[in-house]
């Protein structure tokens, strides 16, 4: 069996990361490919144990079916908001607009920071609820899947609101954008 770093013959070396010019060439490539990859941004906020409010960016979010409404999210088990997820039964997916930036920044910050002011209130479930936002959806987990060192989180939605529509918030090349000319 061979390493996983071992590139096979005739394979192209990814280029050098900026910040680490010796990672791998799976993980340079992997890094230099999603960076590209403009995604939508969204924050998930839920309770802990303790029942005080977490949250996190994510640009994992994806819809998964219809019928039942399911959505996903990915995280690493590292992540400070992690522990909560697994042991909370509902969470608050928000979609952000360009308006949104700050919260999305202040949201991928220092955890302890996260919910310092008045940009939420408590909605359904007891649950943190982010002002302003184009909408948000309230959902039960159904399902968390393990995948090495992170997760899959599967998400019934059961309700949800609508606020003012805004420019799209996208993430792309480790910066947040705005979307370009429609073609």
């Amino acid at each position: 069996m061979s390493d996983r770093t071992t590139e096979p013959a005739g394979l192209p070396r990814a280029p050098a990361l900026d910040t680490d010019p010796n990672a791998p060439g799976d993980l340079a490539a992997f890094k230099n490919a999603f960076r590209r990859h403009a995604a939508g941004v969204a924050v998930v906020t839920a309770l802990d144990a303790l029942g005080h409010p977490v949250g996190f960016t994510a640009t994992s979010l994806a819809s998964m079916s219809a019928v039942p409404p399911l959505a996903t999210f990915n995280m690493a088990k590292s992540a400070s908001s992690w522990p909560a997820i697994v042991e909370t039964e509902r969470v608050v997916i928000h979609l952000l607009g360009l308006r949104n930036r700050s919260l999305a920044e202040r949201l991928a910050g220092p955890n302890t920071e996260r919910f310092v002011g008045d940009h939420w209130r408590v909605g359904p479930y007891g649950l943190p609820v982010l002002n302003d936002v184009t909408s948000w959806m309230v959902g039960r987990i159904v399902e968390r899947v393990s995948v090495h060192n992170a997760a899959v989180v599967v998400v019934q939605i059961e309700g949800g609101g609508l606020g003012e529509d805004d420019e799209a918030l996208i993430y792309h090349e480790r910066r947040y954008r705005a979307l370009g000319e429609t073609v």
